[in-house]
């Protein structure tokens, strides 16, 4: 995406004063539509103002069925070389301006000569002028990942809307099934006609792919949620709210044995697929040339693992780790045991002690040193 396209959004999210609800799936075929179109017949039977401004049935008998008694607003004809080809009404429904319209295919591009080149740009126009609107549209049309979804499945896709559009939506539904049960719904006819049901099966909506995409979806919202939620945080200062994801923190010392420390804080962000962080406070400035050796040593293995590694100085390694934790939204911190003498704990306090008193929501793991 260019900076011109932020812009435009930036302008247009300003302009807002409608709500945007986005239905997000992992792939086509599981139900966005449906839902969105089920969704809309509960508001009209609670006798809120709503039209279809346009929808994809792709004849499918279950969502075709799902219209029921929405009000379908005429769609545009456009002469393009000689061909007509039916576009959303953008200059009509702004004019009949309904509570709430039913935008489909958020990634879809415009016939040439329409006023915006793509749909998204329509759906913001709409927006402004205080109208609700409820759209959907599947993962690999985003495009910061359309290049991973073309290495994954062999497929192109061509149509993308910018990221920028999930931080426009107020509100952003998955719509989520089982890649078994996809497939199912393939094999029964309820996706494909007949002809396209084996080529379906056996290219884009193999088991491997539907799988990844099932994931990527869940992950994109969870991101999404989590930056909500950080947002949200700051500006309510609330004590404790942590995102939708597990996030570790690692924190290290040239004492102990980082490298330990840090592969097993790796393992464990692997197996929950959580962010992972690398902390090392500095409280004993400046350091030794062998010291600078050994930092730089955990800076490159944090980077073969991924790592975000970061260097505090602080004479107060607790308070410093408590800090970043609740800045950083941490769930999980991963700990060496101390070199403290029980005495000096009784004395100076307990650096763990100190983080569980202080953090809210937070786990703390202490990892015996091996080599001890």
């Amino acid at each position: 995406m260019n900076n011109t396209e932020n812009e435009l959004i930036d302008k247009m999210k300003k302009n807002k004063t409608g709500r945007l609800k986005i239905y997000i799936g992992g792939a086509p075929g599981v139900g966005k539509t449906y839902q969105m179109l089920r969704d809309g017949n509960e508001m009209k039977a609670n006798n809120i103002d709503i039209i279809i401004g346009l929808v994809e049935t792709f004849k499918r008998k279950g969502t075709v069925e799902q219209i029921d008694k929405l009000e379908t607003f005429p769609l545009k004809e456009i002469n393009y070389k000689g061909v007509a080809f039916k576009e959303l009404d953008l200059e009509g429904i702004i004019e009949r301006k309904p509570q709430v319209v039913i935008i489909d295919e958020l990634a879809h591009t415009n016939v040439p000569t329409s006023k915006h080149q793509k749909r998204y740009e329509d759906v913001l126009e709409v927006l402004s002028y205080g109208i609700d609107v409820m759209t959907a549209v599947n993962i690999q049309h985003l495009e910061s990942l359309n290049d991973h979804v073309s290495r994954m499945t062999g497929i192109k896709v061509r149509e993308t809307i910018p990221d920028k559009m999930l931080d426009v939506a107020d509100e952003i539904e998955v719509i989520d099934i089982s890649p078994d049960a996809l497939r199912e719904r393939i094999k029964n006819g309820k996706v494909y006609a007949a002809d396209k049901i084996e080529s379906a099966l056996n290219n884009f909506f193999r088991m491997g792919n539907l799988t990844a995409l099932r994931e990527m979806a869940l992950r994109e919202v969870a991101d999404e949620v989590d930056d909500r939620l950080t947002v949200y945080k700051n500006k309510k200062n609330v004590e404790g709210l942590v995102g939708a994801k597990e996030k570790i923190l690692v924190c290290v010392s040239l004492n102990f044995n980082s490298e330990y420390l840090i592969r097993r804080g790796y393992r464990i962000s692997k197996n929950l697929k959580a962010e992972f962080f690398v902390l090392y406070v500095n409280n004993e400035y400046p350091h030794k040339e062998q010291e600078l050796e050994k930092v730089y040593e955990i800076s490159v293995l944090c980077n073969k693992m991924e790592a975000d590694f970061n260097v505090l100085k602080s004479r107060d390694a607790a308070a410093a780790i408590i800090k970043y934790a609740k800045d950083n939204n941490i769930t999980q911190i991963v700990m060496g045991q101390s070199a403290r003498t029980r005495l000096h704990e009784i004395i100076r306090g307990s650096i763990v002690r100190r983080i569980m008193k202080n953090t809210k929501y937070v786990d703390v793991l202490i990892v015996a040193d091996p080599k001890r």
